[in-house]
């Protein structure tokens, strides 16, 4: 059985992040990163994939690439935990640690809406979460109708990728001289279309210029993909916005079903079951940590970060981004026999809102779902990132991505 110094789980945007910079601070660490995957996504592109404005072969890289010198990639399944004993599960064998960071990212959970496993990703449903090319074919292929976006009750990586295609999508329309004959219809469960107060009023201005009917309480429960209709359950802050639609609505059984003629979803998300079935997830599945310091709250040598951690903020590459240097840091004081890191993470979140091709708002928040713009977005001559702007376009389509691939991924500041 090995031992490692380090083990982290998971070879997405929290696993690489933590290993390379644990090994530019200290190189003779002994870590181990447990991935089974061959193939690392950036996945954030994938709403432009989804709108062909980006090449899907260019969001892939292989894993071995990214995988820092001197980091054992531990070719495997995680299947459970032992923290007691400071060991962990895999499907091929078992390896023990001193520190153990838990980052396997999450899980896409399709059970969890009646019918959407079967209807997934065929015909006129789709989802930039699991097939973007699938997407750009729905949209190519779409004459006319009901154009319904729509999004679950669980959390989800990136909460606004569900509008970003959507309005991406309105501009594709209005190109194809389909305006006039399309409904646009977004259903969500939550009670408004952004929590930050300035992002929402330039959302609502977006929403008013492409005649989106906003239908607010609205929790997916069933897909019903033959005959083309989203059922519903209704809460109790059910509201609707814009409702000079002509889309087919109907009620059956206490649900409301929508009649669409494509829809775009980001399917249900949950922790991965080795996880959610494990002493180290809260009753909500999730990661219990600290949300200050990503600590466990029970062991303190095991840590969480990213989208696997029960930290109350967006589950973006930009809350990693705050997040994976708290965690080295604390780690590497614990060696020294000393206290965790002083810094602490204040929820800090950043949702590139894409409202169109060439446009651009950049939504930048904390717990308390504060409005804080990046200081450095005026150098690109960018004053008031709550509204759209084409230089956020530039920025999330060519910056964002060389930003990830040689600095996030190699362990650099950004």
């Amino acid at each position: 059985m090995k031992h490692y110094q380090v083990l982290v789980i998971g070879g997405g945007t929290a696993g690489i992040m933590v290993s390379s910079q644990l090994k530019k601070e200290n190189a003779s660490l002994s870590i181990g990163l447990v991935e089974p995957a061959k193939t690392h996504y950036y996945q954030p592109a994938w709403t432009l994939v989804g709108a062909n404005t980006y090449n899907y072969e260019d969001t892939a890289r292989p894993m071995a690439s990214l995988i820092p010198a001197g980091v054992d990639w531990i070719q495997d399944y995680a299947t459970g935990f032992d923290p007691d004993n400071n060991k962990l599960h895999c499907k091929e064998g078992d390896y023990t640690y001193d520190y153990l960071v838990v980052a396997p990212g999450i899980k896409i959970d399709c059970s969890l809406v009646e019918g959407l496993s079967e209807a997934i990703d065929k015909g006129v449903v789709c989802s930039n979460y699991t097939d973007p090319k699938h997407t750009w074919k729905v949209l190519q292929n779409f004459k006319g109708g009901t154009a319904l976006f729509t999004q679950p009750t669980t959390p989800i990586k990136c909460g606004g990728a569900p509008q970003k295609i959507m309005y991406l999508a309105a501009d594709h329309f209005k190109k194809a001289g389909l305006k006039d004959k399309t409904d646009i219809v977004f259903a969500s469960p939550g009670s408004k279309i952004f929590g930050v107060k300035p992002i929402a009023e330039t959302l609502m201005k977006v929403v008013d210029r492409n005649d989106i009917h906003l239908r607010f309480g609205h929790r997916l429960v069933k897909v019903d993909g033959p005959n083309q209709i989203a059922w519903f359950e209704m809460a109790d802050h059910k509201s609707l916005y814009n409702e000079n639609s002509n889309a087919k609505i109907e009620e059956k059984d206490g649900l409301v079903g929508i009649h669409y003629d494509m829809m775009h979803l980001a399917p249900p998300q949950t922790a991965p079951d080795f996880v959610k079935n494990s002493v180290l997830a809260s009753e909500a599945g999730w990661v219990d940590v600290n949300i200050e310091t990503m600590q466990h709250v029970k062991f303190p040598n095991v840590f969480s970060l990213g989208d696997v951690a029960q930290l109350p903020t967006a589950k973006t590459g930009a809350a990693i981004r705050k997040q994976a240097p708290i965690v080295v840091e604390s780690i590497l004081r614990l060696m020294k026999g000393q206290d965790i890191s002083a810094k602490r993470y204040n929820g800090y979140s950043s949702c590139p809102l894409v409202t169109g091709y060439g446009k651009m708002a950049l939504a930048e928040f904390d717990y308390k779902n504060n409005f804080i713009p990046d200081p450095k977005l005026k150098q690109m001559l960018v004053f008031n990132s709550a509204k759209e702007h084409w230089r956020l376009w530039m920025l999330k389509k060519y910056m964002l991505p060389y930003l990830y691939w040689n600095y996030m991924m190699k362990g650099k500041q950004v």
